[in-house]
């Protein structure tokens, strides 16, 4: 066995009791992290520049991978292309053991095996992210382990980020305050006869301005619910539905606000207000403790007492590193999954993202989408500001 094994592992980013509780639950020996955000969360936010929007490299891909025996965080090593030694050489990776000496995704789960297999025989269940691991690194892995049961750990992890630690809930509030920033200023610019593409394009570079990594900007404009960019061309009294998602350092900033060309009318106003007090309904229910169906209970409540209620949709979801992740709080959502948290109480530290819209047939796509951090004393929107009609400054 490796000396570095003998290495006491003092500064494990996350808790390492509370990993070792889910993998009981799940019945895991070993855990082998392959998907970029959950490597990063393991790795208490280390992520390689270098693979950052792409993966693919030479005849294969980029593939990160994190080991993790059960019980023992001194035995965890990281294994990374070969382009990450500089990284290892300037200290940014904790693990006791570390392999830069990949370029693909066969390599890489080479050195995981041999890895596992220097543990010793005790290593009989193997949690692995199937989503997240090439066919080929799967086949690979299950020739050189023959010995051992594969098994799913997408939830044992997703579980271990359900709380945010408070260094994430700042790059969070980083990441959703930057985006209204960005926003607003795009809002700020639009003008008669720009396209949707254009703004979208604005968009972007604001993001990019204030160190975020666009991701996508769903954008309706006018009467349209169409919310693809577009070649559509803005008009005076087109209202203006931006929903973007911006990277701060691998957390989402997913949020969404309404623009105008012009003054909004009095019907405009109402539809927003609307809107606005569905969201503020679900709030008011969100504190330690309370069940998290209970968001959507809310949300759905006020739905129906709304006048507006046969073109409302409303939802709510957990975020993070995953624009969709614990807390899971409903199975009626536009992402499909079991609510398991629907029926478990909030907890501080989860970060939950709530979503209303307002399909009018004549008035347009009116949308609002806030980020609420679970606080001690209930909870806290970063990016809490544009909530009303942010109008376009017509150009000196």
């Amino acid at each position: 066995m490796d000396s570095a094994f003998d290495t006491i592992a003092t500064a494990a980013p996350f808790d390492t009791a509370k990993l070792d509780r889910l993998m009981d639950e799940a019945g895991l020996d070993i855990l082998i992290a392959t998907s970029r955000h959950n490597v990063q969360h393991l790795l208490g936010g280390y992520r390689f520049f270098f693979f950052d929007v792409m993966e693919a490299i030479g005849t294969s891909r980029y593939l990160p991978v994190f080991v993790y025996q059960k019980g023992h965080p001194e035995n965890s090593i990281y294994i990374g292309n070969r382009m990450e030694k500089f990284e290892h050489d300037l200290g940014r990776i904790w693990t006791p053991l570390v392999k830069t000496g990949s370029w693909g995704t066969i390599d890489a789960m080479a050195l995981a095996i041999d890895h596992v297999r220097k543990l010793g025989a005790t290593a009989k269940r193997v949690g692995i992210e199937a989503s997240f691991l090439p066919a080929d690194a799967r086949d690979h892995l299950r020739a050189g382990l023959d010995h051992v049961e594969l098994r799913e750990a997408h939830f044992t992890l997703e579980r271990l980020r359900a709380v945010k630690s408070p260094a994430e809930l700042d790059l969070i509030r980083e990441a959703s305050e930057r985006v209204v920033d960005a926003m607003l200023a795009t809002f700020g610019s639009c003008a008669p006869g720009m396209t949707k593409h254009d703004v979208v394009a604005h968009l972007r570079r604001e993001e990019q301005e204030r160190d975020l990594v666009f991701e996508y900007c769903l954008i309706a404009a006018g009467k349209s619910h169409n919310r693809a960019p577009s070649n559509q061309r803005l008009a005076e009294g087109d209202v203006i539905s931006i929903d973007s998602g911006g990277n701060y350092r691998g957390y989402i900033g997913d949020l969404s606000r309404m623009g105008i060309l012009g003054e909004p009318d009095s019907e405009l106003r109402e539809l927003l207000q609307r809107v606005e007090d569905i969201q503020q309904e679900a709030r008011r229910v969100i504190r330690p403790g309370v069940m998290g169906g209970d968001i959507i209970a809310a949300g759905e409540a006020a739905v129906k007492s709304s006048p507006h209620r046969a073109v409302l949709d409303f939802t709510a979801h957990g975020i993070g590193l995953v624009s969709h992740e614990a807390p899971r709080l409903t199975a009626t959502g536009p992402v499909p999954y079991s609510p398991y948290d629907a029926d478990r109480p909030l907890e501080r530290g989860m970060v939950i993202s709530i979503e209303t819209a307002l399909l009018h047939p004549a008035r347009g796509y009116i949308k609002l989408e806030d980020t609420l951090i679970v606080t001690e004393a209930g909870w806290e929107a970063p990016g809490d500001h544009g909530r009303g009609w942010n109008t376009s400054r017509p150009m000196a």
